[in-house]
């Protein structure tokens, strides 16, 4: 099927899942999109995804290039905005964490020395309140669901290539499904050894982020100028 000029779908995934996925999917046809596959056997190249903003931070000075990070009951997204994605952007700077939030992104792909990287290149950004995070979560624990099962018959090109890929412990999976469906059966904050809160895991990130961050920068502006000539 030709997906070149077409809108790609945002699908729904957990950070759990999406900090796992690291292999690239890219096709010889000029100008098709780029694809990252997950362990459950998704291709994505646009994600929906909600969650609380905890931080963001303006990588350079003066350069309205932020580096955000968006939590989910299963881990931590990490996602750049810059003047070049400028309705995201606008909401960005009026927001303050930690907030509820709705992101549409692209997804964006690098390679480290040592391991590739997964990113969010936020398109639009909500805020939303705790209904619309509960629904997200249901919805997209079917989904994962879904793609368990679907894995576990082998019943598509790429749930056989997530094996190969992969070769994941889909009941490592369902769990994650199920820490996350708790997170909406029960309260939200729990008060446990005098402390007000559960502080939010903040999940690994990649050792050379720096190197990471210097690439996605120069990537941007790669783009840019890309687009300028396209008009886009």
């Amino acid at each position: 099927m030709n997906r070149i000029g077409r809108r790609e779908v945002a699908r729904r995934i957990f950070a759990y899942e999406f900090n796992r996925s690291t292999h690239k999917i890219e096709s010889k046809e000029e100008k098709s999109p780029i694809y990252v596959l997950t362990p459950t056997g998704m291709r994505c190249n646009r994600v929906f995804v909600v969650g609380v903003l905890l931080d963001k931070e303006e990588t350079r000075p003066d350069t309205n290039f932020w580096r955000i990070r968006v939590s989910d009951p299963t881990g931590v997204f990490i996602g750049y905005v810059g003047r070049f994605q400028p309705d995201a952007l606008e909401t960005l700077l009026e927001v303050e964490p930690p907030e509820l939030i709705a992101v549409v992104a692209k997804v964006r792909h690098f390679e480290g020395e040592t391991r590739s990287f997964a990113s969010l290149r936020p398109e639009s950004i909500a805020v939303v309140d705790s209904d619309v995070r509960d629904y997200w979560v249901y919805e997209t624990a079917k989904l994962t669901l879904n793609r368990i099962k679907a894995m576990e018959k082998k019943s598509s090109e790429d749930a056989i290539l997530a094996w190969q890929i992969y070769n994941p412990d889909l009941e490592e999976y369902r769990s994650i499904v199920k820490q996350a469906l708790t997170t909406i059966l029960e309260p939200v904050v729990k008060v446990r050894e005098g402390r007000e809160a559960e502080e939010i895991e903040e999940g690994e990130e990649p050792e050379e982020l720096e190197e990471l961050e210097e690439e996605i920068f120069e990537f941007e502006e790669e783009e840019w100028d890309l687009s300028d000539i396209l008009g886009e």
